[in-house]
């Protein structure tokens, strides 16, 4: 697995004209995903059996595919394996996987990955931003706390917000403007 280190890898994983944040959990060569019974995700992997990683450097896209569907024109078809496979057009690289159930629960599904293609489509270089990394950990909190506005929650995604505004550039700040619209009641 070049492109992905061990670790929990944050991605946008495509499924079927569908796009969502999630982390890749790579250890010992081992790569799985957590996903949640009654999501578009966990429904087209398990019913289609693949998933792409689309690693991807835009602040606004990771809180946009959190809590919204992304146009049709947003997605790529890419012949992988025999099969067709969706990725976000703007991706800067992406990962095909296959996908095989490892553990079913009321509460997560975990799955197994098997990588199939892997593909650079654009070099960039991204420094170290606390401001983008902030702006990460805000949107795994405000997912969690709109389900169940937990004030803990909303405290850390408080602490996160102080950090993009402190440490961000325009699109993290404008990545936080979006977060913000979508945990308001």
């Amino acid at each position: 697995m070049g492109l992905l280190k061990t670790g929990i890898n944050e991605i946008i994983a495509t499924t079927t004209c569908n796009a969502a944040p999630i982390g890749i959990h790579l250890r010992d060569k081992n790569a799985t995903m957590i996903l949640f019974p009654g999501s578009h995700t966990a429904e087209n992997v398990l019913r289609d059996g693949w998933v792409v990683a689309n690693i991807i450097h835009d602040p606004v896209l990771y809180v946009k595919t959190a809590f919204d569907d992304l146009p049709r024109d947003a997605f790529v078809e890419e012949p992988v394996s025999g099969r067709l496979m969706y990725r976000l057009r703007d991706a800067e690289a992406w990962i095909a996987f296959t996908v095989r159930l490892e553990t079913n629960t009321a509460g997560m599904l975990k799955v197994h990955l098997t990588q199939e293609k892997e593909i650079i489509e654009g070099v960039g270089v991204h420094p170290v931003n606390r401001g983008f990394n902030s702006i990460i950990d805000a949107t795994v909190h405000a997912t969690r706390f709109r389900v169940n506005k937990d004030p803990e929650l909303k405290r850390l995604i408080d602490y996160h917000a102080d950090l993009v505004r402190k440490c961000g550039g325009k699109k993290e700040l404008e990545a936080l403007d979006f977060l913000m619209q979508y945990i308001i009641d």
